[in-house]
């Protein structure tokens, strides 16, 4: 992958180890080579996140793996619970009559 994307496989080694971060053209890039979308290359997977959370706990070395997801989850929950507060707001005019 290193050499797909003109890197060196130091510097590939750190992104996939989330000690740096990936420009968004790499991540254009990485898609285009594994031929998929780069949303579904970004997309939240829990199952993968929350188990290699764990992996990394238990050998004691907590790193932040999952930070372009933790924050694409991050912003899905606050539109989520935006929705959610609407939802009773029209819930509540309903019940009153008001609607």
């Amino acid at each position: 992958m290193a050499d797909k994307l003109q890197m060196s496989q130091s510097n590939y080694s750190r992104i996939e180890s989330n000690e740096i971060d990936i420009p968004f053209s790499k991540l254009q890039q990485i898609a285009e080579v594994l031929e998929i979308g780069i949303t579904d290359l970004i997309e939240f997977d829990a199952k993968y996140f929350f188990n290699n959370v764990h992996a990394q706990t238990i050998n004691g070395n907590i790193n932040n793996t999952g930070s372009v997801n933790e924050n694409l989850y991050k912003e899905q929950i606050e539109l989520l619970k935006n929705e959610v507060a609407y939802l009773k707001e029209i819930i509540d005019l309903l019940k009153n009559n008001k609607l």
